[in-house]
Parts: structure tokens; sequence; C-alpha cells
């Protein structure tokens, strides 16, 4: 644990150039038992017009359209189908739009609306274009309000929630600074609830696996799921160089207090050594479209030597996958060491594995390289 007082002096060395920031606020914050929580909305709206007003640039993502829509359709019952999941979210985002709208209009501040897949950011041309498009606004002075397009992502809808595209955009726009609102106030060192000695991180300088397993520790509407998604998030934004900040979004007035210097949720220090930006791309933004099983000796050149991927070290193949596509190279216990771009496909590598380098070409009748990731292509995890 960083002692409070030299957490605090961290915190503000890297709040104090903070020009360009990514807030994400959930479902568990933004709504009640009646739908949206206007109380909440107005005290956000209020928090981003304080960031605007003192010269920084804002991003909103947003979740609530699901909420949004039972509210406005009459949908009560706890257990739909996807189906009627992705019903609601068509049915609510119109009206959650028009809810930010009311409560930004007393601050005379106008806001763009982005509906995104994870693909927008998978496909390099989508990719820049979504970019521009929030540069674009932003040097219009607009606010972006992001949400997960809801209505055609089902693996999103089902096990995520913005956690993930908050920190894909933080490094899409190379923001300085994640704020995480959530229903708990802090990341603890055990949990509150049964544990007298537990204790509230203030700043947390490396998101290891200690830190990970704090993610159980929490007690709050979202979860132990909720939590580890906020804390992989912040994880991924700090590689790239930014900072990240967990706390309370029923808590009026906490963003102001966390640039006040007031000790307040759980800040995450940027990474001294920032991942390049492509390898940052391969290892946090592309799916894997399959996996390779390595033996120990592969394991031990990838992440001990930074050493290409080579066929001999290769005992398994998971999946069907072509040429440049992203994969993750798993331990023989199934723990994802690196992500990288494979230069055979799924049924070459098949062919392969286990072989010398040397005899690629007599097994496959040509030979591409002599590694199925080259390290210029290969992450560690």
């Amino acid at each position: 644990m960083i002692p409070i007082a030299e957490g605090m002096e961290l915190r503000r060395e890297q709040l104090v150039d903070a020009k360009r920031i990514v807030v994400k606020v959930g479902s568990a914050v933004l709504t009640c038992d009646s739908g949206l929580n206007h109380e909440v909305l107005a005290n956000l709206a209020a928090e981003i017009a304080w960031l605007k007003e003192s010269g920084r640039e804002v991003i909103l993502v947003s979740s609530g359209s699901v909420a949004a829509g039972r509210r406005k359709l009459g949908v009560s019952q706890a257990n739909i189908s996807m189906r009627e999941k992705q019903a609601l979210a068509a049915a609510g985002q119109s009206s959650l739009m028009h809810a930010y709208e009311g409560v930004f209009e007393q601050y005379e501040q106008k806001l763009a609306q982005l509906l995104l897949t994870h693909s927008d950011f998978s496909h390099r041309h989508r990719y820049l274009n979504v970019r521009n498009t929030l540069f674009t606004l932003l040097e219009w002075g607009v606010v972006p309000i992001i949400n997960e397009n809801d209505t055609v992502s089902v693996d999103e809808l089902r096990f995520g929630d913005n956690d993930t595209l908050g920190a894909m955009v933080s490094n899409l726009i190379e923001a300085d600074l994640l704020i995480l609102l959530t229903d708990v106030d802090s990341l603890y060192t055990g949990n509150p609830s049964v544990d007298a000695d537990a204790k509230p991180l203030t700043t947390v300088r490396e998101v290891d696996e200690d830190v990970e397993e704090m993610a159980g520790n929490v007690c709050g509407l979202l979860g132990t799921g909720g939590m580890r998604s906020k804390i992989m998030a912040a994880k991924s934004v700090s590689l790239r160089g930014g900072s990240s900040f967990v706390g309370s979004g029923r808590e009026p007035g906490i963003v102001r207090d966390l640039f006040n210097g007031e000790a307040v949720g759980t800040f995450f220090l940027p990474q001294a050594e920032k991942i390049h930006s492509r390898k940052h791309w391969i290892a946090y933004t592309l799916r894997p479209k399959g996996f390779l099983v390595l033996d120990p000796g592969a394991c031990g050149a990838l992440v001990g030597q930074g050493k290409s991927l080579l066929p001999a070290g290769i005992v398994e193949v998971r999946g069907e996958f072509g040429i440049g596509d992203p994969v993750h190279c798993l331990n023989q216990e199934g723990k994802a060491i690196a992500a990288g771009l494979v230069g055979y496909d799924s049924e070459e590598i098949s062919r392969i594995q286990g072989a010398k380098t040397c005899h690629i070409e007599k097994i496959l009748g040509h030979k591409d390289g002599g590694e199925v990731i080259h390290r210029d292509n290969l992450v560690l995890l």
C-alpha cells in the first residue's frame, strides 16, 4: 500500500495535468426503482460542466438505456429475454438522451450521441473514423455521450457493462484520466463488512494479482465481477499511460473533491513504461479469435526472453482463425500469457505445431516465416 500522504501527492501530480477526461457512469448509479435517477443525472451534469469550465475536455460513457426503456414501456419483470433487453435498449436510448439534454441545458452545454460496437474499434478504418469524430466534437466544445449499441451487441449486453468501453474510449483518444463512477466508494484491502482491519485503498501504483484479488472485497449492487471489470479497465488505461479513478457516483461533488485534493475513492497511477499504441491495440482492443496452448519452454521464451513464438513450443490449437488474426497464448494451466497476430492460419498451425522451424516448408509446402507470431506482433499480458 502507498502511504496516504505520498499517494495524495502522486494523485495531485497526475490531476494537475489532466486535460482530457472520460467519465463513465453505470446503471447501478443512474437508475432507481422508478427508472432513471434524475438527481444523479443533475449531479453528473454539474460535475461535467465544472470540468468544462476549468478548461478540460470531457467525454461521457453512459449506461442506462435498458432501465430507461423499462420505465418508458412499463416493463417491470426481472427475467426477460435477450431480444427483449435489446428492444428495451432501443426504446430507452432516446429517453436517456432526452434526460441528459434536460439536465445539461441549464449549463448551455451541447451534447452529441455515439452508439458503438466492439467492431468499431477492431476495424482500423472505423477506429479512425470514431477517433476523428470525437476529436471534432471536442474541438467544437461538445460533450460526446457514448453508449454500447445494445440493440446489436449481444455479447456486451449479456456479459459486461461499459467499463471496458470507457477504457477503450480513453485509449482511443489518449485521455489523461478515466473516471469510473459506481455504487461503491473505494477498493478495499478486505471485506469491510466482516473484516474490521479492512482499509480503503486511496492510491494504487500498479494493478497486479494482489490488487485484482481485492475485487472480491467489494460490497455493492455491482458485485464482484463489476469491480473486477473496473480494475481491469484501470489496468488497460495505466499501460497506455493514463490514470483512472473509481468512486461513488451517488456522492454529490465527488469529481470536484477529487480535483480539490480530497482523499476520496481509489486512484490508479499510470505505468512508468507505456506500451506502444499498436501493441496496446493488439492486447486490449482486439478480441482473440483462437488460442494457442504452449509448453513451459515456449512460455519461458516469451515471458522471460522476449522471443517470438515458434511452432515447436505449441502443444494445442483452439478455434479457427486466419492469417493476421488475433489469438491469445495460454500456458498449460489455461492462463493467458500473451496476445498476438498469427503468421499462419489455424489449420496450418495445427499441422506444424511441435515441429522445428526448419521443417515448416516440408510440412506445408511453403514457408511464410519461421515464427508463428513474430515478437513485433506479440504482447505479454
